[in-house]
């Protein structure tokens, strides 16, 4: 593989900092509990064409391009249900293991418990001054996330058993523009 072609997927993991699916389990399971209505954004995150990630003190999303500049409004197929990709933060920070959480290529990291009975889909959320709305597609691991953590961490985010915890994360659509900042509030307004 060209470096040029490794790039435009955004940099490679450090497999030294790979952590075993035993450690991953106990150390997920002593995690405390997220908030369940009202959290923070904690990181927002752009992905450049050639690979780089960019933090962002702030962005304002839209409908149309999600995070401006982003990979997302680059690529085809553009699927608004995986406009926003969205992870917890404290698990990104587990699964990470000291690597930096661009790495995994999510455009937002939040304080929230994103689990399926905390965030079904069509649940609403007012994220800064935008609002956004969870989708229905899954956010599972994939080559990319297992060449960057390991095939333990890919096993951990897609393990039958917590799958309804959302480890590797979710998706959100958004409905109405706005800007959002480095630790403004992320607010649940309404669950289906």
């Amino acid at each position: 593989m060209s470096e040029l072609e490794r790039e435009a997927h955004g940099p490679a993991g450090d497999a030294s900092r790979h952590l075993a699916l035993a450690a991953l389990a106990a150390r997920a399971g002593a995690l405390p509990a997220a908030p369940r209505d009202a959290g923070r954004v904690a990181l927002i995150v752009r992905r450049h064409p050639s690979g780089e990630r960019e933090t962002l003190a702030s962005t304002q999303l839209s409908p149309a391009e999600g995070v401006p500049g982003d990979g997302w409004s680059r690529r085809p197929p553009r699927d608004p249900e995986a406009q926003l990709a969205v992870m917890r933060r404290e698990v990104a920070e587990l699964v990470a293991n000291g690597q930096p959480l661009t790495l995994f290529g999510d455009n937002l990291f939040v304080d929230l418990d994103l689990s399926a009975s905390n965030l079904p889909f069509a649940t609403r959320l007012r994220v800064g001054t935008a609002l956004v709305v969870m989708t229905a597609k899954p956010h599972n691991g994939c080559i990319k996330f297992k060449g960057r953590f390991g095939e333990d961490a890919l096993r951990f985010v897609q393990a039958k058993e917590t799958r309804e915890q959302n480890f590797r994360g979710v998706y959100w659509k958004v409905v109405e523009p706005g800007e959002v900042r480095a630790g403004d509030a992320v607010r649940v307004l309404s669950r289906p």
